[in-house]
């Protein structure tokens, strides 16, 4: 079976991918800061900032899947931050592809993360779809940018493919870890005018669309990985509420209160429009969980 380098694979969703892609009879390596000791599977060590890497992680290797990238909701965006943000996402595919250029390594396909952020932090009633232009905010330029890194593989004649991710639902960790804490205890409400849209995707979801992305060599460019139901704040709140058979009591928290409190990286939260998944479906991907409600009651089960 084929040899799968997932680089970042330490993160929330490299932890998931690795185990699916491994259960479908896949070798796995991982790229990481440092040796995973814990991990089920090889691991090797890169440095992005001083652009080393063991070159020993790309031997006989058959698809890479990048993954790395610092978090967008880690911190305040200070110019630092979002330095940071940015150029790990950039450094990272450059120092893949000058390894597999400098090494002739016969990738099949070379997969990038991207994110639903592409479309910009706006809130509209527009659908967004893979042909539409890249937002010019920043979080819109970091995805275009990110993705103009990892087509950089096609110079080689190596298929390349951009997942845009919405927010991930998983079992633990995430953006929903952090959701639920305040709905448990009482607490929970919506954030702001409560309208902005939240593109999501079930992890599992993602996952099998990685996997189509190995097997389908029709597959090229970008692809949106979001569910096909369309969410606002208020509707993912109380849903997510009467999962765990919890009230929402509290009024919507003020845009002003998170913008004090997060600055300009509040509107991630705050902001948000619909995204198409027509294309992927186009493909022949079915969603094991196409609403809300499905996801959270596997998740929250």
């Amino acid at each position: 079976m084929d040899t799968i380098l997932i680089a970042g694979g330490s993160g929330l969703v490299g932890k998931h991918l690795s185990k699916h892609l491994h259960s479908k009879g896949y070798q796995i390596r991982l790229l990481s800061r440092k040796i995973l000791v814990d991990s089920t599977f090889p691991s090797f060590v890169w440095d992005v900032q001083n652009n080393t890497i063991d070159k020993n992680a790309l031997q006989n290797v058959d698809y890479i899947i990048n993954l790395a990238g610092t978090n967008i909701g880690e911190k305040r965006w200070s110019k630092k931050q979002k330095k940071a943000i940015l150029e790990s996402r950039i450094k990272s595919s450059q120092l893949l592809f000058e390894t597999v250029k400098n090494e002739k390594i016969p990738l099949k396909a070379y997969i990038s993360a991207s994110a639903t952020g592409y479309y910009g932090a706006i809130t509209s009633e527009k659908i967004f779809d893979e042909n539409d232009v890249a937002a010019i905010d920043f979080l819109g330029s970091v995805c275009q940018q990110w993705e103009e890194s990892s087509r950089s593989f096609l110079e080689l004649g190596i298929r390349n493919v951009q997942v845009r991710t919405g927010v991930v639902l998983t079992t633990k960790g995430g953006a929903l870890e952090k959701m639920l804490q305040p709905i448990k205890i009482g607490f929970g409400s919506a954030l702001g005018s409560g309208k902005q849209y939240m593109p999501w995707i079930h992890s599992a979801d993602l996952c099998n669309i990685y996997e189509l992305a190995i097997r389908n060599d029709k597959m090229k460019g970008a692809y949106n990985a979001v569910a096909p139901e369309p969410i606002n704040n208020t509707e993912f709140t109380h849903k997510l509420a009467k999962q765990l058979q919890k009230k929402i009591w509290l009024p919507a928290i003020p845009s002003f209160l998170l913008d004090i409190v997060l600055g300009e990286m509040a509107s991630i939260i705050l902001k948000g429009s619909r995204v198409s998944p027509y294309k992927i479906q186009e493909v022949g991907f079915t969603f094991a969980y196409p609403t809300l409600s499905s996801a959270l009651e596997e998740i929250l089960l």
